[in-house]
C-alpha cells in the first residue's frame, strides 16, 4: 500500500510538478547540478545544460559529453522502494522515522556519488559503458539499499521480535 501510495504520488509530480525553471524536473535537475559539483571538486570542469529533446539533463566533462542524467537516475525510485519495506516491517515509530530520514539521505548521497563515479568512468573508459551503467552502479545503490533493508530487519524491525 505504501509503495502505490507514494509511486503514485511521485508519478503526478512528475507530470504536474515540473516547470520550465526546472528541466526535467526539480529533483533530477538537482542531482545534476549536485553531480556537477562534485565533479568539480574532483578537478573537473564540468557542465550540465538541459537536453533540448528530452527531459534530461546533459553532463559535459571537459567540454565531452559523457551522460545524461534522467529521472531514473535521481534515486527517488529507489527511495521509495526502500521507504516501502522499512514500513512493511516498521518498528518504533521513533526509530522507523529516523532510520527511514537516514536512509533515504544515504541513499541520495550515495546516488550522488555513483553518478560522479560512472561519469568519471565514461569519460576515461567510454568503451566500458555497458557494464559500468547496467552491472556494476546498479549493484552498488540496489546493493546498498538491501544492506540497509537487512540492518533494519535484523535490529529495529517488530517482525524480528516475533521470530524469536
Amino acid at each position: 500500500m505504501v509503495y502505490t501510495v507514494l509511486s503514485v504520488t511521485y508519478k503526478l509530480y512528475l507530470q504536474y510538478g515540473s516547470s520550465e525553471t526546472y528541466y526535467p524536473d526539480y529533483i533530477t535537475n538537482l542531482v545534476a547540478k549536485q553531480s556537477k559539483e562534485l565533479l568539480e571538486t574532483l578537478g573537473y570542469h564540468a557542465q550540465v545544460i538541459p537536453h533540448p529533446k528530452e527531459p534530461s539533463m546533459k553532463l559535459i566533462i571537459n567540454k565531452k559529453y559523457v551522460a545524461r542524467v534522467i529521472e531514473g537516475c535521481n534515486s527517488v525510485s529507489v527511495i521509495i522502494l526502500f521507504a516501502s519495506f522499512i514500513m512493511a516491517f516498521t518498528g518504533r515509530f521513533k526509530a522507523t522515522v529516523l532510520y527511514l530520514l537516514a536512509g533515504s539521505v544515504l541513499i541520495y548521497v550515495v546516488n550522488l556519488i555513483r553518478v560522479v563515479i560512472l561519469s568519471v568512468g565514461l569519460y576515461h573508459y567510454p568503451w566500458r559503458k555497458d557494464i559500468l551503467h547496467t552491472v556494476i552502479f546498479p549493484a552498488i545503490i540496489y546493493g546498498m539499499v538491501c544492506l540497509l533493508w537487512l540492518f533494519w530487519v535484523n535490529r529495529f524491525s517488530n517482525q524480528k521480535k516475533s521470530y524469536e
